[in-house]
């Protein structure tokens, strides 16, 4: 066995901090009330109902996850945020339509009493939606720093031993790096000087990252992963996810595609198209936040298949993605998929996938995974990059240089080979010649 990290006990109250309390943060919310009464299950959890192989399988040994590292109960997270809406969760909730009313009255109480504070939001980030509950101040600096005196607030009038934010957001306009986000006195100066190289998700991950707090991205803005906040995270040891959360029809993409690279098909063409109609898919009707999920989730199959190393069987791939915002299906996502496969002696053959799947309930079980992670992660020990989180995400966070991990199996037995390195288990590799040599 190799030695274990020290890792912090989960003692006491952990405060999660999410910036967006629509669809996906209030079926996340009221999800966890229901679970805490035993009304639902955490199904969609791998840190509630996950378990690990410990040590060779002839032990035996598969525990809960949460027997083997230390998380916090649900009855210890305590929840609150920004909206630029003015709705308590439970409206919120009710206007997001994903959860049925009779479970959803059985948690009105507790949902009524989290209401949103004054969002930051500027409009040219997020051009489809407006909203009355929007914070006011002199320069982007200003701003963070009224998103500080909220996170002390709230940490003051909860007794909170540690907090965790999550951007549960709209996506961004499409945006690249410039020399404002190079170091964190250049991010800083372009604060005070209202720099529109800086969205309102980065005044957000500064002021969490400057007060220690870890953060996760669940939309696909350029955010936290530019060079002046890695630096940040440096200095003041923050662990940091994202991004972009990996709910429906990518999700089937990073299960199906390695399989098919598995044995070696060839992919002449695979088109997807969605039609959603939440705020969500409102704001994705703007082209130019479109851009920004498009680059997300174009860039998982370039990842998987490797076309450089298989020319013959992907070189020429035509991937398209469209997303359609239609009103009528709300948070009811539909997605469909044709893959055009090529077989032995070059034969053709097809695969079609219609998924319809409700996008917040997929997101809301990795929203509590990710924030309950990013804990135990700054618990260890850890800062930066947590690249064993990519299960998750996308587009996932990685170290310059490095190409991004996106086959889903390669990602779950990452997370788990971490967990194992954390409590000095053996990491699995499955070559399993112990067995018998």
């Amino acid at each position: 066995m190799n030695s274990s990290v020290e890792i912090a006990p989960a003692q006491g109250k952990l405060g999660i901090l999410l910036v967006g309390l629509g669809a996906v943060s209030t079926t996340f919310i009221a999800g966890v009330l229901a679970i805490r009464k035993g009304l639902a299950k955490p199904i969609g959890s791998l840190t509630q109902m996950g378990t690990i192989r410990l040590g060779k399988r002839t032990e035996g040994r598969s525990p809960r996850i949460g027997d083997v590292v230390p998380l916090p109960g649900l009855d210890d997270l305590v929840f609150g945020g920004w909206d630029i809406f003015e709705e308590n969760c439970y409206e919120a909730a009710r206007t997001a339509g994903v959860i049925e009313s009779t479970l959803l009255d059985a948690v009105r109480p507790e949902l009524e009493t989290i209401r949103p504070w004054p969002a930051v939001f500027d409009q040219r980030y997020v051009k489809r939606l407006s909203g009355p509950n929007v914070k006011k101040g002199k320069n982007k600096k200003d701003l963070a720093d009224q998103v500080i005196a909220d996170i002390r607030k709230f940490k003051a009038d909860h007794k909170l031993d540690r907090l965790v934010m999550v951007w549960c957001g709209s996506t961004e306009i499409f945006m690249t790096e410039s020399p404002a986000h190079q170091t964190v006195a250049s991010f800083e100066k372009a604060l005070e000087a209202n720099d529109p190289t800086i969205p309102s998700s980065m005044v957000y991950a500064y002021a969490a990252i400057k007060e220690g707090i870890p953060y996760a991205n669940a939309a696909p803005n350029l955010t936290a992963d530019i060079p002046a906040l890695l630096e940040l995270a440096s200095e003041t040891r923050v662990p940091l996810a994202g991004k972009d959360l990996k709910t429906g029809q990518t999700l089937l993409k990073t299960i199906i595609a390695p399989g098919l690279k598995a044995r070696l098909l060839g992919v002449e063409g695979w088109y997807s198209t969605n039609i959603l109609g939440n705020r969500d898919g409102e704001v994705l009707d703007d082209p130019e936040s479109f851009k920004t999920k498009e680059e997300s989730k174009k860039s998982v199959l370039d990842y998987i298949l490797q076309p450089k190393l298989y020319p013959d069987l992907y070189e020429d791939l035509c991937h398209v993605v469209r997303i359609n915002y239609y009103p009528p299906r709300g948070d009811n996502k539909e997605g469909w998929d044709n893959i055009d496969l090529v077989g032995w002696l070059g034969y053709p053959m097809q695969l079609k996938i219609n998924f319809l799947c409700r996008d917040s309930i997929l997101a809301a079980p990795i929203v509590l995974d990710v924030a309950l992670f990013l804990d135990l992660a700054r618990r260890s020990g850890l800062s930066g990059i947590q690249e064993w989180l990519s299960f998750y995400f996308k587009s996932p966070m990685h170290a310059k240089g490095l190409y991004p991990e996106h086959d889903l199996f390669i990602q779950l037995m990452k997370l788990k080979n971490t967990l194992r390195h954390l409590k000095g288990e053996e990491l699995i590799t499955h070559l399993g010649r112990e067995y018998y040599d």
